[in-house]
């Protein structure tokens, strides 16, 4: 970085065969919001890791990291993210996916609430929030999930799945990120879960969430009941 004031926000972006996105997603993050940004890749067969490095290579706000011979997995690349972002010293860290079903437009909102927060949730299930075209039977599974969730956990979160949060880094500190268990989306309900055992300040801000018109989907229905079969372990990891 230069002499200017560094930014205290790092947005974390984990990728796995995401080469259709990243040259598109990171400048329109950076754009959005004052902020530095991390690719967590997971050794895409693609070479979004590597893709990523060569587009970026002059842009010092971007960083990446390509996590090979480590266990795969959402959870064990926000880990790696979390602590990287600790490790520099970045006051807000924001977990946000690459395929822009999270808008970039949304991330000052998200930032500006993490003011008043520990953590800050952009949910599709509050009041003003949205699932963009998504049809009943998606929607009733999506909710019905939360729901199940938040309910054995006795969370007040609505989406309890979402991933798209910002929390304040000092909060991470005390969070033993290295006995987190949860390897797919599982992980954003596991967080959630001590962030609500540990007593944080938790909001939720209404976001549009939108299908990915490029690349593939990681989400499946054995994945999904994967991470609600779940819910119990966190339960009892109390």
């Amino acid at each position: 970085m230069s002499a200017a004031k560094r930014p205290d926000t790092l947005v974390v972006i984990p990728t796995f065969n995401e080469a259709e996105n990243i040259a598109d997603i990171l400048p329109a993050v950076l754009r959005a919001l004052p902020c530095e940004v991390l690719v967590v890749d997971d050794d895409s067969p693609d070479g979004t890791g590597g893709l990523a490095v060569r587009l970026f290579e002059n842009e010092p706000r971007v960083h990446v990291i390509v996590r090979k011979g480590r266990p795969k997995g959402l959870g064990p690349s926000y880990v790696d993210g979390f602590l990287y972002a600790l490790d520099a010293g970045f006051a807000f860290v924001v977990q946000m996916d690459a395929d822009f079903s999270h808008e970039p437009a949304a991330l000052p909102g998200l930032r500006k609430a993490a003011e008043g927060a520990d953590l800050v949730i952009g949910s599709r299930w509050v009041k003003g929030g949205q699932a963009g075209g998504w049809k009943l039977p998606r929607r009733t599974i999506s909710r019905g999930g939360s729901w199940y969730a938040r309910t054995v956990l006795g969370l007040r979160v609505r989406d309890v799945t979402s991933g798209f949060k910002c929390w304040r880094a000092g909060v991470l500190e005390n969070m033993n990120l290295s006995s987190i268990r949860s390897v797919g989306f599982a992980f954003q309900i596991e967080m959630n879960y001590r962030a609500h055992r540990g007593g944080l300040r938790i909001v939720e801000v209404p976001i549009r969430f939108s299908d990915r018109t490029r690349g593939v989907s990681k989400m499946s229905m054995r994945i999904f009941l994967e991470g609600l079969a779940s819910v119990w372990r966190i339960r009892g990891s109390r």
